[in-house]
């Protein structure tokens, strides 16, 4: 299983839906609030390329995007094959 990040607020609607979208698929992930942690808003910033919104997910190296690329990824089949390493290049 790759390893996935996402970056959240306490109080976004939107992080509690790709969490628990990851949860229902089993898949551990590293949660890091944007609010609470020195420097993480900047870092997911940089990371998601000026996107500035959370959820912001990252699976392995690859930048998935928010809730909504989230679950598009996931009614595409897509999201599976990216999570264990299986994804076309």
């Amino acid at each position: 299983m790759q390893p996935v990040t996402i970056y959240t607020t306490a109080w976004c609607p939107y992080c509690s839906a790709a969490k628990s979208l990851l949860k229902e698929k089993g898949v551990a992930f590293q949660e890091i609030d944007v609010e609470r942690a020195q420097g993480a808003r900047a870092t997911m910033v940089e990371r998601a390329g000026g996107r500035t919104s959370v959820p912001q997910i990252f699976i392995a190296a690859t930048h998935v995007g928010g809730c909504d690329d989230l679950y598009a990824l996931d009614r595409a089949g897509k999201l599976d094959p990216l999570l264990t390493d299986k994804a076309d290049a």
